[in-house]
């Protein structure tokens, strides 16, 4: 794990391992890896627009919670990018199958987890204040 996190700010390490794949691979590796930075960075943005500048919520505190959670998510989108760019680029040059990711899975049940929040958030809005 300490080798795969040093690989991270060194990546020099990673092509003295197995073979040069096809360059269009590794290309298509690193705009994976970007992709998932933007999702982190609209995550972080989100995070702190909710958490500035969205009016108190029926619920004390929502809106700061939900802010806290979308950036921790965002960082941890972020992290989650590198490694998999790495451990990826390392599949490819040893001619491995590509890793396994549990982390779309686990990013689409937070957002969907968020949303419920959300969800819930104006349906006490619209029951205790307005009805």
């Amino acid at each position: 794990m300490l080798a795969r996190v040093r690989n991270w700010f060194d990546p020099r390490e990673v092509r003295e391992v197995g073979t040069t794949p096809d360059y269009r691979f590794s290309l298509a590796n690193e705009r994976t890896f970007l992709a998932w930075i933007r999702t982190g960075l609209a995550l972080i943005g989100g995070g702190l627009a909710v958490a500035q500048f969205l009016p108190p919520l029926a619920v004390p505190h929502m809106t700061k919670v939900l802010g806290v959670v979308m950036i921790v998510v965002g960082a941890g989108c972020a992290l989650r990018a590198i490694d998999h760019w790495i451990r990826c680029e390392i599949a490819m040059r040893t001619g491995r199958p590509l890793p396994p990711s549990r982390f779309p899975a686990i990013l689409a049940v937070l957002v969907a987890l968020g949303s419920l929040a959300l969800l819930a958030e104006v349906l006490i809005d619209v029951v205790f204040k307005r009805g």
